[in-house]
């Protein structure tokens, strides 16, 4: 026995140690990242990484490009990200997203499309959905919308529920090449929200909202977008707030409504900071304050909502501003 683990040993040493000891650094790093321990999963993915571990790089990578349990470095994490990469196709996600997002070195659309490819050649489905985006909107690829639908199909039947969610969008717009399908649209946000994504509920909350591919139900598009907004999903807060706003499938409740624009408006949601707004400047379910209906206008306007742009103009206006 004692020669045959020996040789066990050895050969993990050789391969790369897939499943092995060298694997458990990754799998306790990832762990105690998941539970933002991040002084030991720097010290494990580290490990993990310097034993030639892509998938450990590529996390640790994620660590310092967010500053978590780390100074935050940007040339660090990209050196990380490349050698990820350089170990295995599947691990070019993290850096493909450097060069799509701008934070991490000079934004490169074709770069980020080809590191996408890369990926999800290699079976990675984040990569197939993200590659699906630049299709979709014309970004380091031509413009193609079939392409982009290939893609989130391939990153959906994968298991990736933004693929899903893509692809559901996509049916439900009809864009260009696709034809418009409500009732698949429907199916699709259905497994995007089982499976636990806030922006698929959100959107399966607007089908029920609206009547589209299903029976109009304004009490189950209120309890979709009430998951979605729990969920961390800004729109499902603001469309939850719509609802307590206007009395559809929940009991009007004007306090209700501003509590929830504003919740979306502090995670980024521009419409919430709109009709927060227009809450101040009305002094509906709060005292008015003509100066912060004017700040939440902006803010509005800032994350480029046109009606908070108008309703800014004519606020200012108003004060003589």
């Amino acid at each position: 026995m004692r020669l045959l683990y020996l040789t066990l040993i050895s050969l993990c040493v050789i391969s790369g140690c897939v499943g092995g000891i060298k694997e458990d650094y990754f799998s306790k790093g990832r762990d105690a990242y998941e539970k933002s321990d991040f002084a030991t999963a720097d010290k494990l993915l580290q490990q993990a990484c310097n034993n030639k571990n892509p998938s450990g790089c590529e996390l640790l990578g994620d660590m310092y490009r967010d500053g978590k349990g780390v100074k935050q470095d940007y040339v660090k994490a990209v050196e990380l990200y490349q050698k990820a990469c350089d170990g295995n196709a599947y691990n070019c996600f993290g850096l493909a997203r450097c060069y799509g997002k701008r934070y991490c070195v000079q934004q490169d659309y074709s770069k980020a499309a080809e590191l996408y490819e890369k990926a999800c050649n290699s079976g990675n489905t984040k990569g197939c959905n993200n590659l699906g985006n630049r299709y979709a909107n014309g970004q380091g690829v031509k413009q193609d919308y079939l392409k982009a639908v290939e893609l989130f199909e391939k990153a959906c039947n994968g298991g990736d529920a933004w693929g899903c969610n893509n692809l559901g969008v996509m049916y439900n717009k009809g864009e260009e090449g696709v034809k418009q399908d409500y009732l698949k649209a429907v199916e699709l946000f259905e497994k995007t929200c089982s499976g636990g994504d806030a922006w698929g509920c959100n959107n399966l909350g607007a089908m029920y909202d609206n009547g589209q591919g299903v029976k109009q139900d304004y009490f189950k598009a209120a309890e979709l977008y009430e998951k979605a907004c729990n969920g961390g999903d800004a729109g499902g807060c603001t469309n939850l707030g719509w609802m307590y706003d206007n009395g559809q499938g929940v009991k009007q409740d004007y306090f209700k409504a501003a509590e929830l624009y504003e919740k979306a408006c502090n995670d980024g949601g521009a419409v919430g900071c709109n009709n927060l707004g227009v809450m101040y400047d009305d002094g509906t379910g709060v005292r008015a304050d003509k100066k912060k209906a004017l700040n939440l206008y902006g803010k509005a306007c800032d994350m480029k909502n046109q009606k908070g742009c108008e309703n800014y103009a004519r606020l200012k206006k108003e004060l003589g501003q």
